[in-house]
């Protein structure tokens, strides 16, 4: 009994999850259900401002085992926000309804005994009140299977203009600050060029890598402040989502490449990669692959999609096992340089590189940390107006990544990571003098 009435909840614990782990973006969405029994499928989620709308657009409606006897008053769209969906399940937990569509706590948009036989529908619903909303659809019948096609567009109107904002209430500044990063960024691309201008002489190849995550991450920015700039105003990205995921994908695989190289001491201590270290590049970079293909999944289904939630999962377990596969290598340097500082007689300069591998081992985890954990905890806490946020502190955590990385490892003489000490360059000088005579 206990588990029958587990798997009963399942699809409002799901609904629950998919409130709690999302950003509110939207756009216009065409979704097509198929043969479908769920009792809940959740839609787009929407900051409402006091002049926001919902454009409702269905077509091709049908039942699997259509009658006169279905009560089609539990089969209909509503709008709900997440602190009375956690109440809505308390009221279904304790039989006070059956239905979601019952509760005093949610705001009924569309209840299918309206059709009256029809086929479609069209309706435009006034939101006055300013929260966030979840358009769900509720199915109460059982083993009733529905199909249609539904067309669903959430906006704010302005007060003065009556321009439509399809961005979230919290989220409709992105298009600015995502191109003010983009400025900054490209400010820091060409300020990196200048430095491996006038440092031609110490400049490794890992250097001109750094010059390209720098690049990548600009474009990514400038084409994601475009993405959502035509959602804004449109309510459909026209193309740029597709730039956008390119550009994400590169960023993505270039990125944990250039940790994984800066953390094995790749053109800074040896020219080479060993086979453990090639083999994380091999597994991380099919994963980055699996990740961005879930992502674009994730952004272009919807919650509606019966695996939403599974590719949420892959999504998630994937770029956790991406953070976690980049510190292997820079453990083993930190291993290899305590052994070698006990052995040989470069004790110093091995643990100087220790510690600076120590200093970017702990740089790395609380950049994980934070973009990982951090952000996605501002999500759910943060009021939906201010949901934007989250998105500044991630970019910014990024930056001081971004920042600290180009200063530790900049082109520099004298980096501790290849500097030679004066004992060091004595010791040279005595072998070079002894490799003379011999020869003489």
């Amino acid at each position: 009994m206990v588990i029958a009435s587990c798997l009963s909840r399942l699809p409002f614990v799901v609904i629950l999850l998919a409130f709690l782990f999302s950003i509110a973006f939207a756009e216009v969405r065409f979704s097509e259900i198929r043969s479908d029994d769920r009792s809940i499928i959740p839609f787009d989620e929407f900051g409402f401002t006091h002049t926001g709308r919902l454009e409702l657009n269905v077509l091709q409606i049908s039942f699997s085992n259509p009658s006169p006897e279905l009560d089609l008053q539990q089969v209909g769209f509503f709008l709900s926000t997440r602190d009375s969906w956690i109440h809505v399940l308390q009221q279904i937990q304790d039989l006070d309804i059956t239905c979601a569509l019952q509760s005093d706590l949610v705001k009924v948009v569309y209840t299918f005994e309206r059709l009256k036989g029809a086929k479609s529908f069209d309706l435009v619903f006034t939101e006055t009140d300013a929260n966030q909303f979840t358009l769900v659809f509720a199915n109460c019948l059982q083993q009733l299977q529905v199909s249609m096609d539904v067309r669903s567009a959430m906006y704010n109107l302005d007060p003065k203009t009556d321009r439509r904002d399809y961005l979230s209430a919290g989220v409709t500044i992105l298009p600015r600050l995502y191109f003010l990063f983009f400025l900054v960024y490209f400010s820091l691309a060409g300020l990196w060029i200048y430095v491996l201008y006038k440092k031609q002489l110490t400049v490794y190849r890992i250097h001109f890598f750094m010059l390209a995550v720098v690049l990548l991450k600009a474009l990514n920015l400038v084409c994601e402040a475009e993405d959502k700039s035509y959602i804004k105003r449109t309510g459909s990205a026209h193309g740029w989502d597709v730039l956008f995921y390119i550009f994400s994908f590169l960023k993505g695989i270039t990125l944990f490449t250039l940790i994984v190289l800066i953390g094995t001491g790749w053109s800074f201590v040896k020219p080479y990669l060993q086979d453990k270290e090639k083999k994380v590049l091999m597994i991380v970079i099919p994963l980055q692959v699996v990740a961005n293909i879930a992502q674009v999944v994730i952004d272009e289904s919807g919650p509606y999609a019966q695996d939403w939630i599974t590719w949420k999962q892959v999504f998630l377990l994937v770029d956790v096992i991406c953070c976690c596969a980049v510190l292997f290598p820079i453990v083993w340097s930190i291993k290899n340089l305590r052994e070698a500082a006990r052995t040989d007689g470069k004790a110093a300069v091995n643990l100087m590189k220790l510690t600076l591998f120590r200093q970017y081992y702990i740089v790395v985890i609380c950049y994980i940390y934070f973009t990982r954990v951090v952000v996605y905890a501002l999500v759910t806490i943060t009021s939906y107006r201010y949901l934007w946020t989250s998105v500044v502190a991630g970019e910014l955590a990024t930056l001081a990544f971004y920042v600290f990385t180009g200063y530790k490892f900049r082109p520099e003489a004298h980096n501790p990571y290849f500097v030679i000490d004066d004992e060091e360059e004595e010791a040279a000088a005595e072998a070079l003098k002894l490799e003379d005579e011999f020869e003489l």
